[in-house]
């Protein structure tokens, strides 16, 4: 079993590999439907859920019973209407193979690009869908604490009395109450589910390619300095060089020859990557 390693080949094969819950996280973004037609051949939106569904069932045996599987994706366009396809695999992976649906993170793009179409506006968010094995799962919430800003020094700037500021009433009479001294002197709180990050400018000779503090802000909650972390669509390398700067280890998979050369390169390149081992 190698790790820090690109490999080529198909994930549903490769991954045979690899023995039962031996990767601690499971980061990526599959080609979608219809999409990167020229590298990856498209996926026909009909096709979508039978061709996912085996390699999903494979990343079900390799990841950890307290692993977590993030899944980078949006319904795109085609035709001038948006596919369900992702719907349709979100049910698929729950009722036919039972992952948990956890959560779903929202990647705000921060600087995505102005177009005008007849029916609708831009593109500005995707979807990162998280799923587990089992209820209890390792998460490591302190490591992405945010700046509090100031939202307690707004509230208690009010001039209201010493009650409602110990005890703060939701103003729609919905009689939800919060106890707002409690985030007095606070520096850093824990963030909302949605990412507010640029796209990746830096990177242009991928196909598909989601910026650097993507998978480092999914690293650094769901895993620890040794853990492992799968990426089996890894492209240009982005998860494994996000992973290697946080002295994780990582194994990327990738059908193309040309993408798995460009992330070795791309790997290498940082420095301090971690040396190819065997388990």
């Amino acid at each position: 079993m190698k790790l820090n390693v690109v490999l080529q080949g198909d994930c549903l094969t490769v991954l045979d590999e690899y023995p039962k819950d031996f990767f601690d996280l499971i980061v990526t973004s599959p080609p979608y439907a219809e999409a990167r037609k020229h590298t990856y051949g498209g996926i026909a939106p009909d096709k979508y859920i039978p061709w996912f569904l085996p390699r999903a069932q494979q990343f079900q045996r390799v990841l950890k019973p307290e692993g977590t599987f993030i899944l980078n994706i949006k319904e795109n366009v085609y035709r001038g209407e948006r596919l369900t396809y992702v719907l349709e695999l979100v049910l698929a992976l729950t009722r036919a193979q039972g992952w948990l649906w956890t959560e779903e993170f929202i990647w705000h793009k921060k600087n995505c690009i102005p177009g005008k179409w007849p029916n609708r506006f831009r593109d500005a968010w995707e979807r990162l869908l998280q799923f587990n094995k089992q209820r209890k799962f390792a998460m490591y919430q302190d490591e992405v604490m945010v700046p509090v800003g100031d939202w307690a020094e707004k509230r208690f700037a009010t001039g209201v009395c010493e009650s409602d500021r110990q005890l703060h009433h939701s103003k729609t009479q919905s009689g939800v109450r919060r106890r707002v001294a409690n985030w007095e002197d606070r520096k850093l709180v824990y963030p909302s589910n949605v990412l507010h990050l640029a796209t990746e400018c830096s990177n242009r000779g991928g196909s598909a390619v989601f910026p650097m503090a993507l998978p480092d802000w999914f690293i650094r909650l769901f895993t620890q300095p040794g853990d492992v972390v799968l990426d089996p669509f890894i492209g240009t390398g982005t998860t494994a060089v996000a992973a290697t700067r946080l002295e994780r280890h990582y194994v990327g998979i990738d059908i193309l020859e040309s993408e798995c050369a460009r992330a070795r390169v791309r790997i290498a390149q940082e420095g301090h990557a971690m040396p190819n081992e065997e388990n």
